[in-house]
């Protein structure tokens, strides 16, 4: 997300795949930034398990100059159906959340990016937005989170630290350790994702 090539401003195209470690729930983007900026079209496909039916999910995220989320757009598939989502956020900080049947307008506790849980890549957008690439700490970050299949939107708080090549995420008195590439994205995010 904040390659070199990013940096300069010229912008850069990059494709990543995550597998979770039973090979039952792949994601895979497609990355073009320039500056801060970031356009991200991805696909995260998951089999049933005992809690979670089968699902996809297919999604377009667009960030401002300085990683700020501005758009998200999703289509979820599911046996019962298919499923649209829309999610902005205005330059007021105000989200409006669009679904064929409701508009919900809400400022989630001033949050400015988002999370869709278990997600490899976007349990990394607050590094791009906070500068955090080769160290610091951002602390009680209000952020948006989305769950899938069922598109349940929360605000939740979460702790961002990056040492070296390690994040730490806490949210919820959860912590999860992931390593991470020289560019800032997700190598291995043990017990649910690697990248291949």
């Amino acid at each position: 997300m904040t390659s070199s090539d990013a940096a300069a401003g010229t912008g850069s195209k990059t494709m990543f795949t995550w597998r979770s470690p039973d090979g039952g729930r792949l994601e895979q983007v497609r990355l073009k930034t320039s500056g801060g900026r970031l356009r991200a079209n991805g696909r995260i496909i998951a089999a049933a398990t005992d809690d979670v039916e089968a699902y996809s999910v297919s999604y377009e995220l667009v960030t401002n100059d300085i990683g700020v989320t501005r758009r998200f757009s999703v289509r979820v598939r599911r046996g019962d159906g298919d499923g649209q989502l829309e999610v902005s956020r205005d330059l007021d900080g105000k989200w409006m959340v669009q679904t064929p049947d409701t508009i919900v307008h809400s400022e989630f506790g001033g949050a400015e990016t988002l999370d869709v849980l278990d997600s490899p890549f976007f349990t990394t957008l607050a590094v791009n937005r906070f500068k955090l690439l080769g160290g610091g700490t951002a602390a009680d970050v209000p952020v948006v989170r989305l769950t899938f299949p069922t598109s349940t939107i929360e605000p939740v708080t979460a702790d961002y630290t990056v040492d070296g090549d390690r994040l730490t995420v806490v949210t919820g008195g959860v912590t999860h350790e992931l390593t991470l590439d020289d560019d800032g994205l997700v190598v291995e995010y043990p017990g649910y994702a690697t990248r291949i």
